[in-house]
C-alpha cells in the first residue's frame, strides 16, 4: 500500500502540472429540470433531488421526456414533434436546432429506445453520445426508468463540455504511464469509495427509522396493549407486535454494529451488507408500529380515527386516480371493455369511499366491517386489472410465445413488487394482515406491461443507432440521436 500511495502521488503530481495551465472547471447544478413523464414510468420524488444534485461544467437545463412508442420508431422525430408542439422553447430562433444550454434526455419504455439531444453549446461527438446513453441502458433494460435516466444524465453530466484535461484519452494516457498495478489500485479505490458512500446513505435512512421507533417504544406498546384480540385485523396485527420487541432487539444489536464501523471498515461490501440489514429492519418497525397504532386508533374509534382511516384508504385512491394514465398509454387498449369496466369500478369506488367514511363517523357500521368492504374493492380491482391485462396481452402479443412472455413479465411484477425502500409489504392494515401479492395495484400492472411489451418489442428485434429526425423533421439538423437498449 505506501509503494501504490507513493506511485499514485507522483502521478498527482504530473497530472497536476499538465492541468496546471487549463482552465477551471465550473461544477453547477442545473439551472432549470423540465419533466414530460408522459409514459407514466418515473419517480418524480427519486428522479429531481437526484438530478437537481447533479453537476454540470456549464450552466445547463435539463430537459426528461418519456413517451410510449414502439421498436419501429424514430424516437428522434418524436422528440423534435413533442417539442414543437408543447416546448418551442426548446428549439433554436432559426428551428434548425436544439436551444443553446439545454440537454434533453429521452426515454421510450416500450420500444425500447433511449435518446440524447443537445443545444449546439453542448453538443458532443456520436462517440460520446453513445456513451451517454450506454451508460443508462443496464438500468433501463432491467425497467429501473427512475435510475436509468439519472444514470444517463449523470454521465452527460461528466462528458458534455468537458475539459481537456479530465477527457478520457489525457486520463488513458496519465494513467497508462502508472502500469497496470495502479490502475488496478485506482480502481479499489474509486469502488471503495463508492461502497462508502452507499453505507452511509443506507446508515443514516437507518438511523432515521430507529430514532421513531424508538422515541414511540412506549406508544407502540400502549397502542398494542388496547388493541381487541377479538377483531379478526386487530388479532393480526397483534401477531406481528408479538414479535416486534424481538425484531427491535435485532435491530438494536445491528444498530450497535454498524456504529462500531470505522469509515475504513464502512468501504467493505459485507459491512454494506450489514449496513443494509440494519436500515431495512428499522424500516419495516417504523412502518410497523404505525400500523399498530392506526389499527388502535380506528378498531376502537379513538381520536385519531379519521386520519388512520385515511392512511387506509390512500393506497386505494393512490390506484383509482392512476387509473386514467395507465388507460390512457400506447397499447393499453383504452378503448377496450375492460378499460371501461375499470372506469366504471372507479367512479362508483369513488361514491363508496364517502359513503363508508359517512357511515363510520355516524357508527351505522363498525371499523372492522369497513376494512372488509375496503379489502373486497380492492379484490375487484385486482380481478379487474387480471381482465384488463389480458385484454392488453390479447391486444399486443402476435402469437401464445409473446403472450406467455407477456403474462409471465406481469405475474413476476406482482410476485416481487416493492416500494422505494425494497419492501414487499405495503405499510397499512391491510397490507400487514394480507400477503404482498394478494393484491394487484396499479403500479404494479404499469411495471408489469412495461415490462412485458419491452422484453416482447426486444424479442422481435429492434433499429440500432438512429441520428436522422424522419419525414417530418424537415431540415432540422440538431445534434442528437437514439439507440436501442
Amino acid at each position: 500500500m505506501r509503494i501504490v500511495r507513493k506511485v499514485l502521488g507522483l502521478i498527482g503530481l504530473v497530472v497536476i502540472g499538465l492541468v496546471g495551465s487549463g482552465p477551471a472547471a465550473l461544477a453547477v447544478t442545473p439551472v432549470d429540470i423540465v419533466v414530460e413523464d408522459r409514459a407514466g414510468v418515473l419517480d418524480r420524488n427519486t428522479l429531481l433531488p437526484a438530478v437537481q444534485a447533479i453537476e454540470f461544467y456549464e450552466p445547463t437545463k435539463v430537459a426528461v421526456y418519456t413517451y410510449n412508442g414502439s421498436a419501429s420508431d424514430n424516437l428522434n422525430e418524436e422528440v423534435l414533434r413533442f417539442a414543437r408542439t408543447e416546448h418551442p422553447e426548446w428549439i433554436s430562433e432559426d428551428g434548425q436546432k436544439w436551444a443553446n444550454g439545454l440537454f434533453i434526455f429521452a426515454v421510450d419504455p416500450v420500444g425500447r429506445h433511449v435518446g440524447t439531444y443537445m443545444g449546439e453549446d453542448r453538443k458532443v461527438s456520436p462517440e460520446t453520445r453513445a456513451e451517454i446513453q450506454n451508460a443508462a441502458k443496464d438500468l433501463l433494460a432491467d425497467a429501473q426508468w427512475t435510475d436509468g435516466t439519472v444514470a444517463g444524465i449523470q454521465r452527460g453530466a461528466e462528458l458534455i463540455n468537458q475539459p481537456w484535461y479530465r477527457s478520457t484519452a489525457f486520463l488513458v494516457t496519465a494513467w497508462t504511464s502508472a502500469g497496470t498495478a495502479v490502475a488496478g489500485a485506482a480502481t479499489w479505490l474509486i469502488v471503495r469509495w463508492r461502497t462508502r458512500v452507499s453505507s452511509r446513505r443506507e446508515l443514516a435512512r437507518g438511523d432515521a427509522s430507529y430514532s421513531n421507533v424508538s422515541m414511540d417504544l412506549q406508544v407502540t406498546e400502549l397502542n398494542a396493549s388496547t388493541i381487541p384480540e377479538t377483531s379478526r385485523y386487530g388479532s393480526t396485527v397483534l401477531e406481528k407486535h408479538r414479535t416486534f420487541m424481538a425484531k427491535y432487539n435485532t435491530a438494536t444489536g445491528l444498530a450497535n454494529q454498524v456504529h462500531a464501523l470505522s469509515p475504513k471498515e464502512l468501504s467493505r461490501r459485507k459491512n454494506l451488507k450489514l449496513v443494509r440489514r440494519y436500515a431495512d429492519a428499522a424500516t419495516e418497525l417504523d412502518a410497523l408500529d404505525d400500523v399498530i397504532a392506526d389499527t388502535n386508533a380506528l378498531l376502537n374509534r379513538g381520536s385519531a380515527w379519521a386520519p388512520a382511516w385515511d392512511r387506509q384508504l390512500a393506497p386505494f385512491r393512490a390506484d383509482l386516480a392512476a387509473i386514467e394514465q395507465m388507460l390512457s398509454k400506447r397499447n393499453a387498449q383504452g378503448d377496450s371493455a375492460t378499460a371501461a369496466a375499470l372506469r366504471s369500478f372507479r367512479d362508483e369506488s369513488h361514491r363508496d369511499i364517502e359513503r363508508w367514511t359517512a357511515e363510520l363517523s355516524d357508527g351505522t357500521i363498525t371499523p372492522e366491517t369497513t376494512l372488509d368492504r375496503l379489502r373486497d374493492a380492492r379484490t375487484h380491482l385486482s380481478e379487474l386489472l387480471k381482465n384488463h391485462a389480458d385484454t392488453v396481452i390479447d391486444g399486443f402479443a402476435k402469437n401464445e410465445k409473446e403472450a406467455s412472455l407477456m403474462r409471465q413479465e406481469m405475474e413476476s411484477a406482482q410476485a416481487g413488487s416493492k416500494d422505494k425502500y425494497g419492501r414487499t409489504y405495503e405499510p397499512s392494515i391491510l397490507g400487514t394482515v394480507y400477503p404482498a401479492y394478494y393484491f394487484f395495484s396499479v403500479p404494479t400492472f404499469n411495471s408489469g406491461f412495461n415490462t412485458g411489451v419491452s422484453s416482447v418489442s426486444s424479442a422481435r428485434g429492434g433499429g440500432g443507432s438512429t441520428t436522422g429526425y424522419g419525414g417530418s423533421g424537415g431540415s432540422f439538423s440538431g445534434s442528437g440521436s437514439s439507440s436501442s437498449f
